[in-house]
């Protein structure tokens, strides 16, 4: 794979024209020529990244599987379509920032920072060791990981801070925040949101994986979350929703001009464990040490909905 470039996606764009308020339309599938890969070069490397992530869920340790899994497409996208960012420089200053505030979902950043050539996959085996730096929960020690992440509801918070350091330092540089959805039960994640709106931090995105399900089951059984659009919007966000596992439509809304006035919110409908059909959908995939049997039905069913052949 060869190197991306230097600032690749699209720099972070202000529109100025007058929006209503209720920006709350499903995106479509089609939307600007993407800033990298075409789609079927982009689902080969949705289909490595899932790879990557059965492969150190059969490890001894196993790992968070089912919220890895629907994590992918968001990422992918993000990383070889959207983002300025170079795997040469990780602390490039002109880069684009990427919070992942459900760090459960690490060992999907993990395999998609070294599908976007931040260390090699050899890296990877490393997981779960002792002494190693790839563990559950992401940190800075890993070339491209921003922050320590894993209790629940910090990771807007910071990046309101982000978004604020841009403006004073006169950046354009966008920050985006990966949240899952059981987290938004968290009341800090609320008063961020207050904030980011206060302050009209048009360069702060976040991004809600909602798979509908937490560790102890469904989240409108634990603690019901709907009408998520309507709270995010009451809150002054702007609020776009669209399928999670769709790359065009992710890229449609994750390269919209920003609405200077507001930050935004996009709620991605995903499917815990995607690509793992025995598990899709299911609150126990949460955590999951794969047996071998069950580690080599799972790549099979990767490659094949990446449209590569089993083995």
């Amino acid at each position: 794979m060869s190197s991306p470039p230097l600032l690749r996606g699209a720099p972070a764009r202000t529109d100025t024209t007058d929006h209503a308020r209720t920006d709350t339309t499903a995106v479509g599938t089609t939307g600007p020529d993407p800033h990298g890969p075409g789609a079927a070069e982009l689902a080969v490397i949705a289909g490595r990244i899932r790879e990557h992530v059965v492969a150190m869920c059969a490890g001894p340790e196993g790992g968070h599987l089912g919220g890895s899994m629907s994590l992918v497409e968001i990422l992918s996208v993000l990383y070889f379509r959207v983002m300025r960012h170079d795997p040469r420089f990780p602390g490039l200053p002109e880069r684009d920032v990427l919070l992942l505030s459900k760090g459960h979902g690490g060992i999907a950043l993990f395999a998609a920072l070294c599908e976007a050539g931040y260390f090699p996959a050899e890296s990877l085996e490393e997981y779960a060791r002792p002494g190693s730096h790839f563990m559950a929960h992401p940190h800075p020690e890993i070339p491209g990981v921003e922050i320590a992440s894993g209790s629940l509801g910090h990771g807007l918070a910071l990046g309101v801070g982000y978004a604020l350091a841009n403006r004073l330092d006169g950046s354009d540089r966008r920050c985006f925040v990966v949240m899952g959805d059981g987290e938004l039960q968290e009341g800090s994640v609320w008063e961020a949101a207050s904030v980011a709106s206060a302050h009209r931090l048009a360069g702060l995105t976040a991004i809600v994986d909602r798979n509908g399900l937490q560790i102890t089951g469904g989240t409108e059984t634990v603690n019901s979350l709907e009408p998520l659009a309507d709270r995010w919007q009451a809150f002054g966000w702007r609020v776009l929703e669209t399928d999670g596992h769709d790359a065009e439509a992710l890229t449609e809304a994750l390269t919209r001009p920003a609405d200077p006035r507001r930050p935004t919110v996009l709620i991605a409908h995903t499917v815990k464990g995607k690509g793992v059909p025995f598990i899709e959908g299911q609150a126990r995939s949460h955590y999951a040490r794969l047996s071998g049997r069950q580690h080599l039905r799972a790549l099979n069913a990767v490659r094949a909905s990446a449209g590569g052949d089993p083995r």
